[in-house]
């Protein structure tokens, strides 16, 4: 077995560990590109030596799904299959687990009216609420993973020769997810115990109120009363702990959706759904978006604000330190799973109710009285810098810092 063999299967092993954490007699479902076939074969097999009762894989082909838009007749683009989202349904309420292999090409969509993405995206939306309802509240286990296709490599690497790009990337998820060491599920557990310490430390200060400060950013940022910051994992509705996205370096809470005010400036560029959006500006009033502007792709972010009313507020609030481990490797991956893990984040969209006392317990019409967003959609954007400054306001007033300089204080 050759050495990169050799680490594929660790990689393959972790994600079966610690990612979706397989139980014993537990079905797995996992969503992966063709590409991603070598990789996608180890994780069946970890699986069901983990005691897995059966895998079932669904391939995807990214050049299938732009056909679809290139050639599809018009109502194709409201339609979503009844089916598909049943069968995602009893997955979850079956205690099944999700693996997303997720990689998206950011120029897939390029030259493709998004009008049409934009209402895909709502149907498919639409018809999995239920489904997505299960995921925001933790009810299975489930974990976002990354695997390198051509195209995101070379968009990634396009500095490199493009013969060595795909390896390249392959050393490099190897490294962020500490596949590299000598035994990863224990290096993943340590990571995991030092990501708790800062998120109960963050949740014992109960701040009211958390203030941005950095060139194009001034924003004030309102918390709920009983958040609670998380990162790392969680456990899901049976008690098994899993990590929802691997890699992952951020602590998170959701803030008050009508308590945001200001302006805040995007530091990387958003690939949202194979649609590029960068360098814009979004002026928060009252929580909700009264304005905003992008350099590139500000049609893609009207398609977005536009999903629902819940889609122009925040439904997430997260810190990552400018000086760690992705973020050091100083490069754009343009896939919001790792970018989001290089730098402080917000979400548009839906709050995850497990980050409020109680909340995965509470109805819609609960969580919107204590705070909490609700939309169709959730969409991470980055604006930590190195230049980001963040203090926290205590309930009795007190300013203190949280970050100087894009770091922890």
């Amino acid at each position: 077995m050759t050495s990169f063999q050799k680490q594929l299967e660790k990689y393959a092993e972790l994600v079966v560990k610690v990612g979706v954490n397989i139980q014993p007699g537990q079905i797995l479902y996992i969503e992966s590109p063709i590409e991603s076939v070598e990789f996608t074969r180890h994780v069946v097999r970890k699986a069901y030596e983990a005691g897995a009762k059966f895998v079932e894989v669904n391939w995807s082909d990214e050049q299938t799904t732009r056909i679809r838009y290139e050639s599809a007749p018009d109502e194709s683009f409201d339609f979503y299959p009844e089916w598909t989202a049943r069968m995602m349904e009893q997955l979850a309420e079956g205690n099944g687990a999700l693996l997303n292999i997720k990689v998206p090409d950011p120029e897939l969509f390029k030259g493709i009216d998004t009008g049409k993405i934009s209402r895909a995206g709502k149907a498919a939306s639409i018809a999995r609420q239920r489904f997505q309802g299960y995921v925001r509240n933790h009810k299975f286990s489930w974990c976002l993973v990354k695997a390198p296709t051509k195209a995101w490599a070379d968009k990634v690497f396009a500095d490199l020769p493009e013969d060595e790009r795909v390896s390249v990337m392959w050393e490099t998820l190897f490294k962020m997810n500490r596949v590299d060491k000598d035994d990863p599920v224990a290096a993943w557990k340590e990571h995991i115990a030092q990501l708790s310490e800062t998120h109960e430390r963050l949740t014992g200060k109960k701040y009211r109120r958390l203030h941005y400060k950095a060139p194009g950013t001034d924003l004030s940022v309102e918390l709920p009363e009983g958040h609670l910051w998380l990162g790392g994992g969680g456990e899901n509705e049976q008690g098994d702990y899993f990590v929802a996205n691997m890699p992952t370096e951020e602590v998170f809470t959701m803030p008050k959706r009508d308590g945001v005010n200001g302006t805040v400036s995007s530091t990387m560029p958003l690939n949202l759904g194979g649609r590029l959006v960068d360098k814009f500006k979004l002026t928060f009033k009252d929580g909700i978006v009264v304005d905003y502007s992008a350099e590139v792709g500000q049609e893609h972010l009207k398609s977005l604000f536009d999903t629902d009313e819940g889609a122009k507020r925040l439904g997430e609030v997260a810190l990552v330190p400018h000086d760690s481990p992705i973020s050091n490797l100083n490069r754009i991956f343009y896939n919001t799973g790792i970018d989001e893990n290089a730098s402080c984040h917000f979400a548009v969209g839906s709050a995850y109710p497990f980050t409020l006392e109680n909340g995965t317990k509470m109805s819609q019409e609960e969580l919107l009285a204590r705070g909490a967003n609700v939309s169709l959609t959730h969409v991470d954007f980055m604006v930590g810098s190195a230049d980001l400054d963040i203090d926290g306001e205590l309930a009795d007033g007190t300013i203190e810092p949280i970050f100087r300089k894009g770091n922890w204080v």
